[in-house]
């Protein structure tokens, strides 16, 4: 089962970065900022696209090399719970007047914290 939901989170962060990579507006359209300046494009596809492939691949190498795989999924669950903790910074600072996307994607990052945390203490 973990497995299954580690290759989620995997498939999830490879979609984001390809997403951002090759249409970096359609990541900051969620947030309601659908035109981007160059820079802001390159923005989006380094921390975005660069950052998601990256995780994606760290899972990929971390579910197939026990020697690595506890370490890199506690990490990675360190690393996707640091976002959802800025989000909810983010929230209380801001106070969001609708569910999504701020709180949809507070619970899926914490969601995905967790599936890997979990996954970093399983043999």
């Amino acid at each position: 089962m973990m497995a299954w939901l580690t290759t989620f989170v995997a498939i999830f962060f490879a979609g984001m970065g390809l997403l951002a990579l090759f249409d970096p507006a359609r990541i900051t359209a969620i947030f309601g900022t659908p035109t981007l300046s160059l820079e802001h494009r390159n923005e989006v596809r380094a921390v975005y696209g660069g950052f998601g492939l990256a995780v994606a691949a760290m899972l990929v190498v971390a579910m197939n090399d026990p020697a690595l795989r506890a370490g890199a999924l506690l990490a990675l669950a360190a690393s996707v719970a640091g976002m959802a903790a800025g989000r909810l910074v983010a929230a209380l600072v801001e106070r969001p007047t609708a569910f999504y996307p701020c709180w949809f994607y507070f619970v899926a990052e914490t969601a995905m914290a967790v599936v890997l945390y979990q996954a970093s203490r399983t043999p």
